[in-house]
């Protein structure tokens, strides 16, 4: 297991300066002791290019970069293309670059927008993804230089062996998603979200795709509900005849999704022949949306572009895509149970991982994870555990794979985590991930070593990517893990307690 550690989200600041420079230094030398393999850092598009086009101003990063270079932590690069503020767990704002936002003043369909007009400023709409309309430039292009210039800018950390994981950001909190839950205009767990798609441009989109479908009649839904609707509110997710369920409906699930998927692709296709060369792995990032995945509609998903039904895989396709960058599928939610999820929301984030990760390994591409919520107890640690080897430090001879997690990030660096308690249940989870054994930086010495990344291999038709979503079975997974931590505490058992009360 490589274990890497998130760091804080505005380590960096907006001023492209170090917060606090002296006591990250003695936060990250506590737990380089306590055997973490290295940090995720953000590095945010609205900090680096903020003075204008092709400006790039690397070297708040830098500073932090010989930090970590001095303490031997391994890096997590992040190219955050998303604005940082407006999601779960977000405690600074860093928007998108300036000069960016400028052209939304004049053209606003440059962004997410939902049925009623809202515009969602974290992430550009993937709809201008290839219009130029940005200097010259499109999205894809801005992207591409970014990651070429953070390449060139770092070649002394790619060549040292310090980065080794560019995770791509694809959407708002750097997911491979669209802005369909946003708390920014109001979304509150576990309302299923809207779609995003009435900008002008992928409206254009949807009604040349349906014209040439033979259907120009039909129109993007209008039967969807609101962010905090419940399924069988709504015309469109209801359990017994929904219009996700009718042509028409699964016409516009199967475009929405797969726009999403091709986004993604292009996206890491820059990333690939950016880094071509560098001793580093790739990884795309996909949200854990358990709420509604015990519904027939599954809506949140759908609303946020995963067209997952009981009888279509809708993760699989991704994994599929990924698997041609031969890049990792970074999965979140790893510390959630469902018994501490309220009824009402059909939640199952147990399965949702067992499912996801699963497609990761049918498709032969290494997975990861992080957990979605900052959480210090042995109930979470223990289900991150699981996750991390569903089927423990030993499987049985009998079993045809070793399931394994490429590796794990923790969320995040606060001082939550440095209270004594915390941190010395911290270091026993770090124990077990390691599975008791010595701590080994050596990657190679248990087959993980990097090679210099290679060219992505040909682009795949879409009729490839939607044979996956054939359903299949999820590899099993044990009960427990065979490494727990110490027992959840008094709090954890009496809030399990409660919230079992109130689900009953």
């Amino acid at each position: 297991i490589v274990l890497s550690f998130g760091g804080q989200l505005g380590v960096v600041t907006a001023e492209n300066v170090i917060v606090d420079k002296a006591k990250l230094e003695k936060q990250l030398k506590e737990l380089k002791a306590a055997e973490i393999d290295g940090v995720m850092v953000d590095v945010w598009w609205g900090i680096i290019e903020a003075r204008g086009p092709k400006q790039y101003d690397w070297r708040g990063y830098r500073e932090l970069f010989l930090l970590l270079k001095k303490l031997d932590l391994k890096i997590q690069a992040i190219m955050s293309f998303h604005q940082c503020g407006g999601n779960i767990g977000d405690n600074v704002f860093i928007s998108l670059p300036q000069w960016v936002l400028k052209v939304g003043e004049t053209d606003p369909d440059i962004f997410y927008t939902n049925r009623a007009g809202a515009r969602n400023k974290e992430y550009l709409s993937l709809g201008v993804d290839h219009l130029p309309l940005f200097g010259g430039r499109t999205p894809v292009q801005m992207y591409g230089d970014f990651m070429k210039s953070f390449r060139e800018s770092m070649a002394d950390f790619f060549e040292s062996g310090l980065i080794i994981d560019i995770e791509v950001g694809l959407g708002p909190a750097g997911e491979l998603r669209y802005a369909s839950y946003p708390e920014t205009q109001g979304w509150a767990f576990p309302g299923i979200g809207e779609f995003q798609c009435y900008d002008k441009y992928l409206a254009a989109d949807f009604k040349e795709a349906a014209a040439k479908a033979g259907h120009p009649e039909w129109e993007l839904p209008d039967d969807a509900g609101e962010y905090n609707s419940r399924p069988d509110q709504t015309a469109f997710f209801r359990s017994n005849n929904g219009t996700y369920l009718t042509e028409k409906g699964k016409f516009f699930l199967t475009w929405y999704s797969t726009k999403l998927l091709l986004h993604g692709d292009e996206i890491i296709d820059e990333a690939n022949k950016a880094f071509l060369g560098c001793k580093l792995k790739l990884a795309a990032k996909v949200s854990g949306i358990h709420w509604w995945y015990n519904h027939p509609s599954h809506a949140a998903e759908l609303t946020a572009g995963y067209y997952n039904l009981p009888d279509r895989d809708g993760y699989r396709p991704v994994a599929r895509m990924l698997s041609r960058h031969n890049a990792i599928l970074n999965f979140t939610c790893l510390e959630m149970r469902n018994s501490e999820q309220p009824a009402y929301a059909k939640s199952a984030p147990q399965e949702l991982v067992q499912m996801v990760l699963s497609d990761g390994w049918k498709e032969g591409i290494e997975v990861a994870g992080e957990n979605a919520l900052a959480r210090y107890d042995a109930d979470g640690y223990n289900q991150i555990l699981l996750n991390a080897r569903p089927n423990g430090v030993r499987p049985a001879m009998e079993r045809e794979k070793k399931l394994r997690m490429y590796g794990v990030t923790i969320l995040r660096l606060t001082d939550d985590l440095m209270r004594p308690n915390n941190l010395d249940l911290f270091k026993k989870f770090i124990r077990k991930m390691h599975a008791d054994q010595h701590y080994c930086p050596e990657l190679s010495k248990y087959g993980h070593a990097i090679e210099r990344l290679e060219r992505s291999k040909p682009k795949l038709r879409t009729e490839e990517l939607l044979e996956a979503t054939k359903p299949s079975e999820a590899f099993p997974w044990d009960g427990e893990t065979d490494m727990p931590v110490e027992p959840a505490s008094v709090f954890a058992r009496l809030l399990k307690t409660i919230l079992s009360i109130f689900s009953d």
